[in-house]
């Protein structure tokens, strides 16, 4: 199983938000962005296998583009794209695996350290 995992819901319309392109950044103490994984969410709104098994302790960011998902769904949309930035911290020399949900509508969205 990937380290990170995702999950869109689109709570206007009450359905998982399927076709959603995301993509995963390492976030470098001196600024540098490295590029991680990128991946489509399913029919479910999930991206199970985004990036790899195992990960560096550190700062990543997930990019939804949800312009592209509002254009494909006929939906207004405020937010062209979401970005979240999270620390992964090693334990006993293991970083976990970590969940990162998007609540998304056209004039709000939401997140949470998920399960």
């Amino acid at each position: 199983m990937s380290t990170v995992t995702t999950h869109v819901l689109d709570t206007a319309r009450g359905v998982p938000a399927s076709g959603v392109p995301v993509r995963m950044d390492r976030l470098a103490p001196d600024g540098t962005v490295a590029p991680v994984a990128r991946g489509v969410t399913d029919d479910d709104g999930r991206i199970r296998d985004l990036g790899p098994d195992d990960l560096d302790a550190g700062v990543y960011r997930l990019t939804f583009d949800t312009a592209r998902y509002a254009a494909d769904t006929g939906q207004e949309n405020f937010f062209p794209e979401v970005s979240i930035a999270f620390r992964l911290d090693a334990i006993d020399g293991t970083v976990p695996h970590h969940h990162v949900p998007l609540l998304l509508s056209p004039f709000h969205y939401s997140t949470y350290k998920g399960s």
